[in-house]
């Protein structure tokens, strides 16, 4: 049997240091390599799987290849011939260097179906909140010819990786019945050897009827001053910066500052496919997560020219904001945005909920709380929140990952994906209307709420130990206290939409902890925050891995 000890990240002696030239992918293999190989069907790891946020690979593993792009996107096809979804196709793509070759594919099959595709002109790269505000501009008020989408994007995954995940006609990520469909779908073909693919040659689909090449950043651009006071931030005068990490917001920043009138520096304007001015994660990759003091040194290194400075993962749905303390843990930035939000939008419906995921800090819980607004705790996932912030009955959704989105000023949906960089000018706003940046007003959260300390780790699982995790009942735990406190709450459902957890949170009055098996690796994460001190936290997960560890032994094995 696996004993379960905690695993600490280990922390790599290149972290937070140059990529050197030796870890660089080699683009041209990488790019070989997606068109030459072949998955193996027998192995799991190589079929098409659909996971919270699409299809993710990289072709030198097999895992990623013009075979999958080619099933998937014959099969996102096939299901909108089922659903009847007629209207056009936004297809975006990020930097990394698989990106530009799977959208030659996608664009290939979409042609070959006909389908009508509405892509970025002169080849150029689209951010996710792009795609989905764009679906949802075109269908607000039809009922027919909906539009949806398709991003080629790993999010900040390694640049050898490459990613592609389908947004409905709500803008959103697809819910899993949808991307079930697709998945079975795409590896029946794949099984066949795609011999029922409908696909003509990219210069066919580049020049097709069907295929419309528009300027995506203008109409998004222009938008912003919807949804954040663009006139605040422009009458404050504050020294900005931005680092878009070489990704897909790059060409976003200076239209920004032309149509808005404001005055943000691009700290680095490379794009760069192999990403070698990176700075090594915690893990000793290269991957550009701005929630991640290692991979933002760059910027951090330039916090005191800046009153505040922001950054994006390449399909620039996450964020990272810096203050010149450093660099905002996500879940304290999420709850100073929620405070902010819930007193500067008086247009917002007064019923409309906070949704945040389960594993994001109680501090979120205490804010609204103070607030007199509801709040809506759901499983781990930003799918959660799409039909919240379609219809208005949320007006924030986030998760402890770096992602969120919220309402226009006058209360409709603006995205109904994560989007990153209204959440940077959002930093801004909050600086210029209040005279205080984001971690300043998180100390004035702390003093009047408590300062929780917050963990993530990992413990070892066999693959049964996983399933029998996700397939707990609340009577399967048998503890009546934690850390000394008497128990509050055991869930196995998400307490804001009832929606299987897939593992089990357990909370008391001044902490709580959360464990959900990994969808890609022999672990579990676990979570877990204390209200009091250290002490009190590593009680927390000590005791959490025991109930853990005795929840799995009593657990049916089927």
């Amino acid at each position: 049997m696996i004993q379960e000890t905690s695993r600490q990240p280990r922390i790599s002696p290149l972290a937070g240091q140059p990529a050197p030239k030796e870890m660089l992918i080699d683009i041209t293999r990488v790019e070989r390599e997606y068109h030459a190989r072949k998955p193996d069907m027998d192995d799991p790891n190589q079929r098409v799987a659909f996971g919270t946020s699409g299809h993710r690979g990289s072709s030198l593993c097999g895992s990623f290849n013009e075979a999958h792009i080619l099933a998937v996107t014959q099969a996102i096809c096939d299901y909108r011939s089922a659903q009847a979804i007629t209207g056009p196709l936004y297809l975006g793509r990020d930097t990394h260097a698989l990106s530009g070759p799977a959208q030659r594919t996608t664009l290939e099959v979409l042609a070959g179906n006909g389908v009508e595709t509405i892509l970025q002109r002169d080849d150029g790269v689209t951010p996710t909140p792009v795609i989905s505000r764009a679906i949802l501009v075109h269908n607000r008020g039809r009922q027919q010819q909906l539009a949806d989408g398709i991003v080629i994007t790993p999010s900040h995954n390694p640049p050898e990786d490459g990613g592609l995940k389908y947004n409905a006609p709500n803008g959103g990520p697809a819910d899993v019945d949808v991307t079930e469909w697709i998945q079975k779908r795409a590896n029946e073909l794949l099984g066949k050897d795609n011999a029922t693919v409908q696909r003509v040659p990219h210069a066919t689909a580049i020049k097709a009827a069907t295929t419309h090449h528009h300027n995506l950043v203008l109409p998004y651009v222009e938008d912003l001053r919807n949804i954040v006071d663009i006139a605040a931030i422009r009458d404050a005068g504050l020294t900005l910066g931005v680092d878009p990490l070489g990704g897909a917001s790059c060409p976003y920043w200076e239209p920004i500052n032309a149509i808005h009138k404001l005055d943000i520096v691009v700290a680095n304007r490379t794009i760069d496919p192999t990403f070698s001015f990176m700075t090594i994660d915690h893990d000793g990759k290269i991957r550009m997560d701005p929630s991640s003091p290692y991979a933002m040194a760059r910027l951090l290194a330039l916090k005191d020219s800046y009153r505040l400075a922001f950054a994006n993962d390449p399909d620039a749905d996450r964020h990272g904001i810096v203050t010149p303390v450093g660099l905002m843990n996500p879940n304290h930035y999420l709850a100073v945005a929620i405070d902010y939000l819930l007193q500067h939008r008086p247009r917002w419906p007064v019923n409309a909920a906070v949704g945040k995921t389960l594993v994001s800090s109680s501090m979120i819980d205490r804010v609204v709380a103070n607030l007199g607004r509801l709040l809506h705790e759901v499983p781990v996932g930003f799918k959660w929140f799409v039909g919240g912030l379609f219809d208005g009955s949320y007006c924030f959704g986030g998760e402890e990952s770096a992602g969120a989105s919220f309402l226009r000023h006058d209360g409709t949906v603006w995205t109904t994906d994560k989007d990153g960089l209204i959440m940077d000018l959002l930093a801004a706003e909050i600086t210029a209307s209040t005279g205080k940046d984001p971690g300043q007003h998180y100390c004035d959260l702390t003093s009047k709420f408590g300062a929780p300390l917050y963990t993530r780790i990992d413990a070892p699982a066999t693959p049964a130990r996983k399933a029998a995790l996700g397939r707990l009942s609340p009577d399967a735990l048998k503890a009546s206290t934690l850390a000394g406190e008497p128990i509050t709450h055991r869930l196995t459902r998400a307490p804001g939409n009832n929606a299987a957890i897939g593992g089990l949170k357990i909370a008391t009055s001044s902490g709580w902890f959360a464990a959900r098996p990994s969808g890609t690796e022999n672990i579990y994460k676990l979570y877990a925050e204390s209200f009091k001190d250290q002490a009190h936290l590593d009680e927390i997960v000590s005791e959490a891995q025991e109930i853990v560890s005795n929840a799995l032994r009593s657990a049916p094995s089927s």
